[in-house]
């Protein structure tokens, strides 16, 4: 992962916790509603993929175990994971593309809810995500990938010569010489694995995707719906579909594209569809990004736009991230995917321990509150999620306070102690487990290995109730918290 030439080493510390009669006053643990949904406290857990699904993207125990453990420290709010809307395989992904997937989902609501006491709402954050493949091997690049085109036989001067020829005698070059006989998108294919984008429109099921995605986004929501999830996300954030509409790198020509009302268009018809399948007394909301850290990419201004319109449209909540792009992501192995957070854009999204002057936590505070105050100056009063670094109850407060959000997101911390929000709540803050923003969890993400922290997986292996990863050397949910002092 990309990290900021400084290399300055932060140690996360709380130099002191709130009592019991601290928090029963905060504008943390205090209500609010978000739509028709009514949340006991201002804590979020924002969507985490960690890789607990199977080949056929279904709801397994091992997914059932990792949220019930979320919910047994009662934040006001879970977001399952990206689920994804398309019946297509996508490894050990969760899918909501099918009615097939309802029961399971069903069973994961309900282990949420009895987790919780009936304390945590819980929705699910709906995904759409273009193809990519690997980075190819680059003998197999040039003997069965690459599309000869006559540019191609005209750079070598090989107008006549047989496919095969053409072929070798590209394999022979130097990277140098290839790079200018290839063009942008086949020297990139080259470099990090080809995948489809917005503005691929010459491709007709790109093309086709303002005509496609309203309605499977509609039946998913529909389905979370019957489920019994309180609530859905719509996923427009990241290197993800929806996302590259919003993006300033999206220029298409067909009025999905250019400029900003054009770019938001898409995502609104999403919503729109959404809205009319499941009623107007349902929570969908979204997750987008406050700056997507590019060269030519989305800033704060656009950011302000797009939640002002999101806002005007009916949207229910809108939950802010930032960077995490394919644009500047790091040349992968040959053999595997680009990774979206290897880049700065992806340390932006997951800062760590070693950072800049301005230091691992809070990054996105900033821009989220000036997205929420273009928000309330446009006369709306639509509930803003912020996230980023946060650890400690005396920062939630202060960005509640300071109205600089209405509900906090906790997701490293979350994962580092599903507890937080339980041991905070009632007094026992100095029990908490600090994440210490190394990024361990990322490097397992990066990998499609199942996530957990350093901070508690390798505790009690030896206790036969606990169910191991896949590679035998780690637990795969916390420790259970002893609660007899409380």
């Amino acid at each position: 992962m990309w990290k900021p030439h400084q290399r300055i080493k932060y140690q996360t510390e709380v130099a002191r916790w709130p009592a019991k009669d601290v928090t029963a006053t905060s504008k943390l643990f205090a209500p609010i509603n978000v739509g028709s949904l009514a949340l006991e406290q201002r804590t979020w857990i924002p969507a985490m993929v960690p890789w607990r699904s199977n080949e056929a993207g279904e709801v397994t125990q091992d997914v059932i175990d990792w949220y019930a453990r979320f919910a047994q420290g009662k934040p006001g709010a879970i977001v399952v994971e990206a689920t994804g809307i398309r019946d297509i395989p996508s490894g050990p992904l969760l899918r909501i593309s099918d009615d097939r997937y309802i029961e399971g989902l069903k069973k994961l609501v309900d282990a949420v809810n009895q987790a919780s006491e009936g304390q945590t709402r819980l929705l699910i954050q709906l995904i759409d995500f273009l193809n990519i493949r690997r980075r190819p091997d680059p003998a197999k690049y040039f003997d069965r990938f690459l599309i000869i085109t006559p540019e191609h036989r005209q750079a070598l001067n090989l107008n006549d010569a047989p496919e095969a020829e053409v072929r070798q005698a590209l394999a022979s070059l130097s990277s140098e010489t290839l790079e200018t006989i290839l063009s942008a998108r086949e020297w990139d294919a080259l470099q990090f694995g080809a995948r489809d984008r917005v503005t691929d429109i010459k491709n007709p099921a790109v093309a086709d995707l303002p005509q496609t995605l309203p309605p499977l986004f509609a039946a998913a929501a529909v389905r979370a719906k019957t489920a019994g999830f309180d609530g859905v996300e719509l996923h427009y954030a990241h290197a993800y579909t929806m996302s590259s509409f919003l993006s300033a790198t999206n220029t298409r020509t067909d009025g999905y594209g250019g400029g900003v009302k054009e770019r938001a268009r898409l995502p609104l018809e999403v919503y729109e569809a959404v809205r009319g399948s499941v009623g107007p007394d349902y929570t969908v909301g979204c997750r987008f990004l406050s700056d997507e850290i590019i060269n030519q990419g989305s800033g704060i201004d656009d950011a302000c736009s797009f939640a002002q319109a999101f806002a005007a449209a009916g949207m229910d909540f809108l939950s802010l991230s930032r960077g995490g792009k394919f644009d500047d992501a790091k040349q992968p192995r040959v053999g595997a995917a680009a990774y979206p957070y290897t880049g700065r854009s992806g340390y932006e999204c997951m800062p760590a321990y070693l950072s800049d002057e301005q230091g691992p936590w809070g990054r996105n505070v900033e821009p989220v509150a000036k997205i929420r105050t273009s928000v309330r100056e446009a006369g709306f009063t639509t509930p803003i999620v912020t996230a980023g670094g946060i650890y400690s109850f005396d920062q939630a407060e202060a960005l509640l306070t300071d109205e600089k959000a209405d509900i906090v997101g906790f997701a490293r911390q979350a994962l580092a102690d599903p507890d937080w929000f339980e041991k905070v709540r009632t007094g026992h803050g100095s029990e908490v487990m600090l994440c210490r923003y190394s990024n361990y969890c990322e490097g397992l993400d990066q990998k499609h290995k199942q996530v957990t922290c350093e901070l508690w997986d390798r505790e009690k292996l030896d206790d036969n109730s606990v169910i191991l990863a896949t590679d035998g050397r780690r637990r795969l949910v916390a420790p259970p918290w002893s609660r007899d002092s409380r």
